[in-house]
């Protein structure tokens, strides 16, 4: 099994006021892709990290094997999402991929 963890914090722009439906969007939008993108096994979106955190957000997906993270990063669904729902919101973008 492959992991795929993508973290990060809100633009400073994003108030926090709007913060809460941002990222019940992410995760509906992002959990929906589970069945439409070939490879992606789960997905789960971490929106209330503990204080010790460096970042805000984080999604945890698992897959196949590991070409599965390319055909997901350009499949249109993904893309969309991640255009539509997520990066015009934040930035600080980690990443960490690993097979267990």
């Amino acid at each position: 099994m492959v992991y795929h963890i993508v973290m990060w914090n809100f633009k400073e722009e994003i108030a926090e006021s709007k913060k809460a439906d941002l990222k019940k969007d992410m995760e509906i939008h992002l959990k929906a892709l589970v069945g439409k993108v070939p490879g992606l096994l789960t997905v789960d979106f971490v929106n209330q990290p503990l204080s010790s955190s460096t970042h805000d957000i984080a999604l945890v997906t698992t897959f196949e094997k590991p070409e599965d993270i390319r055909v997901y990063a350009g499949h249109p669904e993904h893309v969309k999402v991640a255009d539509d729902y997520v990066r015009p919101y934040v930035c600080n973008r980690a990443c960490l991929d690993y097979e267990a």
